[in-house]
């Protein structure tokens, strides 16, 4: 996983696809690790080290807040202090380590690891606020020691980041660390700090706390530790983390506890935090040892009676077998006397150690992880709710909710998620989110769990409001982090959470809370608070936001607000896209300043920023770039480097804006540097520089000639290489950019200059002149291609195919059926050549060879019919079909395909073998269930049947109407719509007789898919066989009680009125009756299948004459309407609107007018719904339909014009 990581952040533009396909390589199951921290890179995995806010007040609610927004300012400066100070001491040190001058360190507070000698050191000046007692040593070790007499000399601010210091006599002394000799101070004796203490052996016998050892000193590492009784570990030592202090000096109490003993300490050992993995090892480890374990002398008295039996003393002369205690400690170990060194069976804990069980006490809860106990471990303890504080109690309610979404099983989930959004404001939004957010910041979560609990945050806000306002800084710090995820759904959710935080708290919250932010010393924050500003644009409008960006863009207090602020416009234009337009002119101008900023960065990001809004804009907007095109220009003559590459970025967006004239003569002018950046090493700067000719010659205004003359020798001189198709960021571009100039100077000039490359040696090389000949001729034709070069990309094409080795296929194959098929009769010398290098490679061992030959055949098969190559054809269609019987499906799939492709072309009755010899081999083909196979071969029945059905037996073709059958339950759409038609092929063949007889007692069948299916092909057979040819034989089968059938029935009826239409008119009488009696079927399903048909037959028969039979129905789908079954109740709005546009809207309205003024609501609800839909669809037409009102004095409902007409 590492290596995998490792390799993705040194090549981090590919990070989707490619890494996804590769940990389902390397791990070997086919299984993609959903872990979320295991896929992200260094930088993204900052997110972990952000902590949430405390909570903050509503400073809306007219109370004090909790943390008023001067303190986070505050504490912002005073965070940015302590980075310049941490900046400057690293300076400091790497001057001092290149230049070799000491660095004047300041001594440090003492330390209970310092010297005891060291109290009288040089005090502290100027104090930080950083000091403080608990201040920890940073773990610089390049700090070279000071003399005593330099200790007047300039001292840096102290603060607890700094280095404890270490004194020596010399000034120029070898670099040490607390691991060396401790030194003594120039004049004063060495009193022995505890770290130098000999730690006490076996006997107890150790230095005394006052002596002075008068031989060298010893550490605690020399001498290995003695063993010592469970007792003497069982509690914490006092006095301190190590040891006790005795007369001022600390002192080792006794060995380090090791193995065995350690897991009895009171001190959290790493037992504590092991992995899940090693926890869910111990448990069942623990299992066993609780199975086997001997038993007890109580078990067995127990288990044995009470008389009868004797236990038995062992033999004086027994002794057991030690090994002498000298052996053992021939060599010093690590652990403790009696113990075989080197190795040791540790003892595996008790089920009991852990007080932990496997699942909460409530059987219906999920399974907790071991990493989310320290989420959900109050679940565990055994409580009483009814005696918890109401607080609690809350609290236990919601980790219950969080932990069924969390873990458990759907519908667990889905009740939960319900439960938990419909309490939200009971709950409260403090409590929520302070269980809420710590999940979603554990290092353990995966894609699902982060999915979920996104998804309720999503819904609470929903529910609270504007409650949120004091918790959305605590909502950004998890949510933001969503805004650079690779995965693009985890960047939608991100965005949609932000956008519906800003709704509910408002502009002026979301600016109070994030302003501080803006100017974050960390890049990290800010990178993630300018695109969460972005979202806020976005959803409560770009002006809203102008005035403050005005104000940020132009701070002259901190240029990490400046930059942040351009880079929130230039996160607006990529998110917004052409919505910036109405405000571009003022975005430009309040972002224009940063071109000439004292800092390099922010003219950076303002290049940058205008690329992307330019791009936004494209092709309207020119007008606002005025002002910033001399700026522009002048920096591509200033600056070099990443500089140079953002403004070439901008003025390459910014060309295609302009008019003809102005485009070409900007073009020319920033081409010379263009050209001179060929040449460049950098990869980025190469990408900018692919990515800005390719926008300057798709302009307009560039003049082909110029293109030809001055870009195209240059730019296959620098770029058409062996080392460009190595590197996966710049392939795509070069690709890309070529086809561009192509474009403009036409197809043999760029061809021409890259067919030889298609022998090179270097196989991805081949590739790219492949990939970018095929894009070329797919846009501009073959048509300039002379003979000359028309034989060399043949050849060279050809050669490319056969020299393949790599398993990416595709490309070869797809450029090869291009080039084949632009070049049509062209083709025709060179095809005997092809179709024998297709044959060879038929017959590879490879089944990667095999299969990309004959998908080559099914791309050229048109070629060979316009080229009248007939014989060669049908030899083609004799090969593939002896290969019938390959065992690979993928391969087998093609070979199908290449014969639909060979019998699509040739004809039936041209087709070698014949058909009547091809589809019986076919048939046995259908039972295979590889998809590829089955789509491929249902196509080529199915186009058999279609135009050769008479040239097979009416036997064979229900031998394969059976096989159709089981292809009913294919999982993909395509196969079960292809079986579904050949049927009705089939049909049309034989008669649907025999099909249809098949097909109703599939309806028998207990599965819904095969159902549907079958229903939709009995649709398809009276379609093509006339319905008159299955309805009597349908209606029949209605008459079989059951209700699967019946169901069917009246589908197979809907889908048949659908298909056949106005058709539907010579069968309404026949059916009116059969939908009556399902109209009134206790059975809802029968009800609603009834509504569909009586809707497609009312759509179908509008304006034939057929009204007493629709008004007939009518009155039988209207009581209906009060179902209470969402399905029904929209199955039976359709079919009243259906009628609506057949009976007409007047004649519904006195249906509707009977209830609009119903007493009860549901039933007014119902009837409002309607006249809603008739008076939308049709308004004027009820005008003649209301009834007539006398005038009140204020209105007037007379309709005189109505009248008069009449």
């Amino acid at each position: 996983m590492d290596e995998i990581r490792k390799d993705m952040l040194e090549d981090d533009d590919d990070n989707d696809d490619e890494y996804l396909n590769r940990l389902r390589e390397g791990n070997g199951s086919g299984l993609v690790n959903t872990r979320i921290a295991d896929r992200e890179s260094e930088y993204q995995r900052q997110r972990l080290h952000q902590k949430l806010s405390p909570g903050r007040g509503d400073v809306f609610d007219n109370k004090t807040p909790m943390v008023s927004y001067g303190e986070r300012m505050r504490s912002q400066e005073l965070r940015k202090e302590e980075a310049q100070v941490r900046k400057l001491i690293a300076q400091k040190l790497e001057d001092a380590k290149n230049g070799g001058e000491a660095l004047p360190v300041q001594e440090m507070k003492k330390r209970r690891w310092d010297d005891a000698s060291t109290s009288a050191a040089t005090p502290l000046v100027n104090g930080s606020d950083w000091d403080g007692a608990d201040a920890t040593p940073a773990p610089h070790r390049g700090l070279q020691a000071h003399n005593d007499s330099d200790s007047s000399s300039s001292i840096l601010t102290s603060s607890k980041w700094d280095t404890t210091p270490l004194v020596t006599n010399g000034a120029a002394k070898t670099v040490r660390n607390r691991w060396d000799e401790t030194p003594a101070a120039a004049g004063v004796s060495a009193t022995p700090s505890r770290w130098d203490m000999q730690a006490p052996s076996g006997g107890g016998k150790g230095v005394a706390p006052g002596e002075t050892p008068t031989t060298k000193k010893k550490s605690r590492w020399d001498e290995t530790p003695a063993a010592q009784s469970a007792a003497s570990v069982a509690s914490t030592p006092a006095g301190g983390a190590f040891g006790q202090y005795v007369g001022g000096v600390a002192s080792t109490p006794a060995a380090t506890p090791l193995g065995n003993l350690a897991l009895g300490m009171a001190t959290p050992n790493a037992a504590a935090f092991m992995a899940p993995e090693m926890a869910q090892q111990m448990r069942w480890e623990a299992e066993v040892d609780e199975r086997n374990r001997p038993l007890s002398d109580v078990e067995l008295d127990a288990m044995f009676p009470a008389t009868g039996y004797k236990i038995l003393d062992p033999p004086p002369s027994y002794v057991p077998i030690r090994t002498p205690q000298r052996k053992l400690l021939a060599t010093p170990t690590p652990m403790g006397a009696g113990v075989t060194p080197a190795f040791q069976m540790m003892q595996t804990p008790s089920r009991e150690s852990y007080a932990v069980p496997l699942t909460p006490s409530d059987s219906a809860m999920p399974f907790i992880k071991p990493e989310d106990q320290q989420y959900f471990g109050k679940l565990l303890e055994e409580v009483e709710e009814e005696d918890l504080p109401p607080e609690e109690m809350r609290e236990r309610k919601i980790m219950k909710l969080l932990l069924k979404i969390k873990n458990g099983t759907p519908p667990q989930r889905k009740t939960a998620m319900r439960q938990i959004t419909d309490k939200a404001t009971e709950f409260g939004a403090d409590s929520l989110f302070n269980q809420i957010l710590p999940l979603l910041m554990s290092p353990t979560l995966e894609d699902q769990e982060r999915h979920l609990l996104v998804k309720v945050i999503d819904r609470v806000l929903y529910k609270l409001g504007d409650l949120v306002r004091p918790f959305v800084h605590k909502v950004l710090v998890v949510i933001e982090p969503l805004l650079i995820d690779e995965d693009y759904y985890a960047r939608v959710e991100g965005r949609e959470i932000i956008s519906n935080l800003a709704k509910a708290a408002g502009l002026a919250t979301m600016i109070a809370t994030m302003r501080p932010d803006i100017d974050n010393p960390d890049e990290y924050v800010r990178n993630t608070t300018a695109r969460a500003f972005a979202v806020v644009a976005s959803a409560l409008g770009i002006p809203a936001l102008l005035p403050f960006l005005k104000a940020v863009c132009q701070s002259r207090k901190s240029w990490q607000a400046r930059h942040t602020g351009i880079k929130i416009v230039q996160q607006i234009a990529i998110l917004m896209g052409a919505a910036v337009l109405p405000h571009l002119k003022m975005m430009v101008s309040i972002t224009e300043h940063g071109l000439v900023d004292e800092q390099q960065k922010v003219r950076t990001i303002t290049a940058l920023c205008l690329s992307a809004l330019a791009e936004a804009a494209f092709p309207y907007g020119i007008e606002a770039f005025d002002s910033v095109l001399r700026p522009l220009w002048k920096g591509i003559r200033q600056h070099r480097g990443k500089g140079l590459a953002a403004f070439l970025k901008a003025i390459g967006y910014i060309i295609p804006l302009m008019d003809a004239n102005y485009a070409n003569y900007y073009t020319r002018e920033v081409m010379t540097i263009l050209i001179r950046e060929f040449q460049s090493p950098d990869e980025e700067m190469k990408k900018i520089v692919l990515k800005v000719v390719k926008q300057c010659v798709s302009t307009e205004g560039v003049q082909p000639a110029y293109v030809k003359e001055s870009i195209l020798p240059e730019f296959f001189r620098h770029f058409w290489v062996r080392r460009m198709a190595l590197d996966r960021r710049n392939y795509k571009q070069v690709v890309e950019t070529t086809v561009e100039l192509a474009n403009k100077v036409g197809c043999s000039e760029v061809v021409s200059r890259v067919v030889d490359d298609l022998k090179d040696e270097s196989e991805p090389y081949r590739k790219m002149v492949m990939e970018t000949i095929e894009l070329v001729i797919q846009n501009l034709g073959a048509a300039d291609i002379d003979t000359r070069l028309e034989e060399q990309l043949i050849d060279g094409v050809i050669f490319a195919f056969q020299e393949q080795a790599s398993d990416d296929t595709q490309v070869m194959l797809s450029g090869f059926g291009t080039v084949v098929n632009a070049l049509g009769e062209r083709m025709k010398p060179y095809l005997p050549q092809v179709c024998g290098t297709i044959k060879w490679r038929l017959n590879n061992k490879s089944a990667k060879v095999r299969m990309q030959a004959a998908d080559l055949i099914s791309r050229i098969a048109v070629v060979l019919k316009a080229c009248k190559e007939d014989q060669l054809m049908g030899h083609l269609g004799v090969v593939l079909y002896e290969y019938l019987g390959e065992e690979y499906p993928e391969v087998l799939g093609s070979i199908l395909g290449a014969l639909k492709a060979i019998v699509n072309v040739i004809g039936m009755t041209k087709m070698t073998p014949p058909i009547k010899d091809l589809l019986p081999r076919l048939t046995p083909i259908l039972k295979n269930r590889h998809e590829k196979v089955q789509e491929n071969c249902i196509d080529l029945v199915g186009r058999i049947a279609d135009r050769g059905a008479e040239q097979v037996s009416a036997r064979e073709w229900m031998r394969i109407c059976f096989e159709l059958l089981e292809l009913l339950k294919a999982h993909k759409k395509a196969i079960r719509r292809a079986s579904v038609n050949t049927f009705g092929y089939i049909a049309k063949a034989i008669g649907p007789q025999d099909v249809l007889h098949t097909l109703l007692n599939n309806l028998k069948v207990q599965e819904r898919q095969m159902r549907v299916c079958t229903t939709v092909a009995i649709a398809i057979v009276a379609e093509t066989c006339s319905p008159f040819t299955v309805l009597p034989a349908l209606m029949n089968e209605y008459r079989i009680p059951d209700l699967n059938v019946q169901n069917g029935v009246l589908k197979a009826l809907s889908f048949m009125f659908e298909y056949i239409g106005e058709m539907g008119k010579d069968y309404i009488y026949a059916i009116a009756p059969l939908l009556q009696d399902s109209l009134m079927d206790r059975d809802m399903v029968h009800r609603q299948t009834a509504c569909t048909t009586v809707k497609h037959i009312a759509l179908g028969t509008v304006g034939l004459g057929c009204e007493d039979a629709l008004l007939h129905l009518l009155n039988f789908v209207w009581p209906n309407l009060f179902e209470e079954s969402a399905h029904v109740i929209n199955a039976c709005m359709e079919a009243v609107e259906a009628m609506i546009v057949a009976l007409g809207p007047a004649k519904l309205f006195q249906y509707v007018m009977q209830g609009l003024f119903h007493p009860a609501r549901k039933v007014r609800e119902v009837y409002w719904k309607i006249y809603n839909s008739m008076y939308i669809y049709g308004q004027d037409a009820l005008t003649p339909a209301y009834p007539r009102l006398e005038d009140d004095g204020v209105n007037n409902y007379r309709r005189t014009h109505l009248e008069l007409f009449i």
